[in-house]
């Protein structure tokens, strides 16, 4: 975040530092939902392997055990029915899929309220028989919390929008944190207008004698809590008032109260005046939590609107005109943050803050930056084209007695109601006076914004602070424009670094590929896709998934191809480099949870009926096989996941590829998507759409026949919110083989629309080691298809 010094500006700096904290308490108060695992055996559900998080979850401790009947590690869950959908699953052999479920864990006082998303499913061994039940579950308590307290935020500056009286929006604001959190009592004091006294604004739980008691308390050192944080301007936590000796005039107040423990947040107003003070009691001696922490301060920043709301309404009532103003003022601000947050490129950025300065906030303005030690000016704004140009063309010498120089040196703003010092166009223009303003990053001035009056124009404090305001805000959107030009320039030579430049020529084969990472181009995808030779003359192609995105997915996506590379010329099996890759996965940190991976991996070679495939399918999505009569059939390859520390039990598939049969690989972000108010892609419409492509189809024409018809089901949108990738691998007769691969084989020559994240279909999901594929035609290969093991 940055840093700003600026001369007249306390204000702002104290607006911007108290933003930046409320992004990070927010951040802090939403957190994230951590993934559960947890495989039991036997109709006794015997715990027989959980990751840390399950563990974390339910307690720890002495529930950190495996071999027990889960009924017997956590007997809270029998009467919550939990056991007995474990006995239906069981049974039923039947997948149970459970949405923000209430659990309570433990007993007692350590019992807890918690809240999941969980899928039980059916663990059968090779003959298909059900052997146990997996659990696969995310945490929402958090997210759920998180609701809760939006709802109440949303609906205190609803009140705050409609201009509740104060005493509603503090008393509301009490009720629902304390609500929130049942342990909390949450009381409000206002501070007079000479700062030295806080008055009662809000308490309703605490007693009535308590607080008639501190109404009107002064502020200074050792006052109780709320008085010693007025007096510092920060947070004071007293775990217990009982020792504490800031409370040595307040002990017996606080315990006839029943009051153990107070923490006090200042309520400061955006030019750093004190408003009051924030208290979250408790009748227990006890020390918040950064959490807690969090929570005071968000409120606090909550009461400090509705106060500033309150006592601009009361300005207004006393002065139209001031009310006027401000009001011209924020809408102001707000327009300008709109137009300055819309643009990603620098310099249009700037030109914007030069258009909004004049001739709003003065008759002339002109932007300047520091480039390679020169001062540059990138933009100018005036009344006639004349004007402009003649601004435009001043340039403010680096090193002279200008104003330009002196405030990029001190990072101060300067005004003075003259012509500014130096040469320049001033007696041309008119120019009468100047305020000049500096564009802060990290606490460092790159640049400035000058304004120019002319005639009877002049600066008062209200356009100077206006100036400087819109200047920070300039430089904030300045600097998100820069750092955006900078991430997404990284990731497009990171993106390029890990995919081929061109796909290989294969005699016999066509082949055709799309990619395209979801979001703005910032991040990586995980989507990865590769094709190389072998020593052996047959080829190798691999697509998969890594979980995550960015730098992480970037490492891991340059591990798998580069180890499927590296042991490629060493093993003829596609199963043994799968598992290499899985080794290569668990390998790099075993300490670090590196996500899993899915990929179709295969050699193919060119045979005299056509190519042979030999694949082997890691959890990912299930290739599909178009023959010359155009049928579609998923291609069965059971195979669990990579890189999760479980040895992985995979199935090779061999099938030769015949002239005018395509096999088809794809990423669950092309049959995840999903149109506003409708269902998932699909697999069914996938396989619907492979068949329905021309005749006898080159590689590219089944890529854009499958694009066209993704485009019509999400409506010509192109919204990315899942990585999307697909390798088509069309047989054909060698004379049309040739020379063909290049062509067909330029990245992206599909078109395919963004696709939307859903949830995963039966036959493209990622599945485990004993699932098996839907094979639409419901035909065999006959003698092509071969298991290896």
């Amino acid at each position: 975040m940055t840093a700003e010094r600026e001369r007249r500006s306390t204000g702002g700096s104290s607006r911007s530092a108290a933003a930046r904290d409320t992004d990070e308490d927010l951040s802090l108060l939403f957190g994230t939902s951590t993934a559960l695992f947890a495989s039991m055996a036997g109709p006794a559900h015997v715990l027989e392997a959980a990751n840390p998080a399950f563990y974390a979850a339910v307690g720890g401790g002495r529930r950190e055990r495996t071999g027990v009947p889960l009924a017997d590690l956590m007997p809270e869950l029998g009467d919550q029915g939990f056991i007995a959908l474990l006995d239906q699953v069981y049974r039923s052999g039947e997948r149970h899929v459970g949405r923000d479920a209430r659990v309570v864990i433990g007993t007692g006082a350590d019992a807890r309220e918690a809240y999941f998303d969980f899928t039980y499913e059916a663990r059968r061994d090779a003959g298909g028989n059900v052997v146990g039940v997996r659990m696969i579950g995310v945490e929402t308590t958090q997210v759920k919390h998180a609701r809760r307290l939006a709802a109440e935020q949303r609906a205190l500056l609803e009140q705050i929008a409609r201009h509740a009286p104060l005493p509603e929006v503090l008393d509301g604001m009490c009720r629902a944190i304390e609500e929130l959190s049942p342990d909390v009592i949450v009381s409000v004091l206002l501070a007079d207008d000479d700062g030295r006294h806080l008055r009662h604004g809000a308490g309703p739980s605490l007693p009535g004698f308590y607080n008639q008691a501190i109404d009107g308390i002064a502020t200074g050192e050792g006052v109780g809590s709320c008085g010693t944080a007025a007096h510092r301007r920060r947070t004071v936590v007293v775990n217990d008032i009982a020792t504490d000796p800031l409370w040595d005039d307040f002990r017996d107040l606080a315990d006839r109260a029943g009051l153990a423990a107070c923490w006090s947040t200042p309520i400061l107003a955006r030019d750093g005046r004190l408003l009051g003070t924030f208290a979250m009691y408790h009748r227990t001696p006890r020390a918040p939590q950064d959490s807690d922490l969090a929570l005071a301060r968000v409120f606090a920043d909550t009461a400090a609107l509705a106060i500033e709301r309150h006592h601009a309404e009361q300005a207004r009532l006393a002065a139209d005109a001031r009310e006027k103003a401000a009001r011209d003022d924020l809408a102001f601000l707000l327009t300008a943050s709109t137009a300055l947050a819309g643009r990603l490129d620098e310099r249009q950025t700037l030109e914007c803050l030069a258009a909004l300065a004049g001739p709003a906030l003065a008759p002339l303005a002109a932007v300047d930056v520091v480039e390679a030690g020169r001062v540059r000016r990138v933009a100018a704004a005036a009344p006639t084209e004349q004007a402009r140009d003649l601004l435009q063309a001043h340039t403010p010498a680096r090193g002279g007695d200008e104003a330009v120089d002196r405030v990029l040196a001190s990072g101060l703003t300067e005004v003075a109601r003259r012509t500014p010092t130096g040469p320049g166009p001033w007696q041309e223009l008119g120019v009468t006076g100047y305020v000049c303003v500096p564009l802060v990053d990290r606490g460092r001035p790159f640049g400035t914004l000058t304004l120019l009056s002319t005639g009877e124009h002049c600066f008062d404090g209200h356009r100077i602070a206006l100036a400087e305001e819109l200047a920070r805000r300039a430089a904030t959107a300045a600097r998100n424009a820069r750092q955006y030009a900078q991430r997404a320039a990284i990731a497009r030579d990171l993106q390029s670094g890990l995919l081929l430049p061109d796909l290989p020529d294969i005699p016999g084969a066509e082949l055709a590929v799309f990619y395209h990472p979801a979001g703005e181009g910032l991040e990586i995808g995980g989507d990865f896709y590769d094709v190389f030779r072998r020593d052996d003359g047959s080829w190798a192609f691999i697509l998969g998934d890594v979980c995550g995105r960015g730098a992480k997915a970037a490492t891991t996506t340059a591990l798998v191809r580069h180890t499927a590379r590296a042991v490629a010329p060493l093993l003829d099996d596609p199963v043994d480099i799968a598992k290499a890759v899985d080794k290569a996965l668990n390998d790099r940190n075993a300490h670090q949870n590196n996500g899993f991976v899915t990929l179709v991996y295969g050699h193919l070679a060119p045979a005299a009926d056509g190519l042979t495939v030999h694949l082997v399918r890691a959890g990912h999505t299930v290739p599909l096989l178009l023959d010359a009569e155009h049928t579609v059939a998923a291609v069965e390859a059971p195979g669990g996941l990579l890189g999760i520390g479980i040895p992985p039990r995979l199935t090779g598939h061999r099938f030769t590829l015949r002239p005018a049969e395509s096999l088809l690989l794809y990423t669950d972000g092309i049959t995840e998507c999903r149109a506003a108010g409708t269902g998932q892609y699909g697999d069914t419409r996938l396989a619907e759409a492979l068949a329905s492509a021309p005749p006898r189809p080159a590689a590219a024409e089944i890529l854009r026949t499958i694009a066209e018809d993704v485009r019509g089901f999400l409506g010509g949108g192109r919204d990315v919110e899942d990585d999307q990738a697909a390798l088509v691998i069309t047989a054909v007769e060698p004379t049309r083989g040739a020379g063909a691969g290049g062509v067909a084989g330029s990245r992206d020559t599909s078109g395919m629309p963004a696709c939307s994240r859903g949830r995963r279909s039966p036959v493209g999901r990622r599945t485990g080691e004993h699932e098996k594929p839907i094979n639409w035609e419901g035909r065999d290969r006959g003698d092509d298809d071969r298991a290896d093991r």
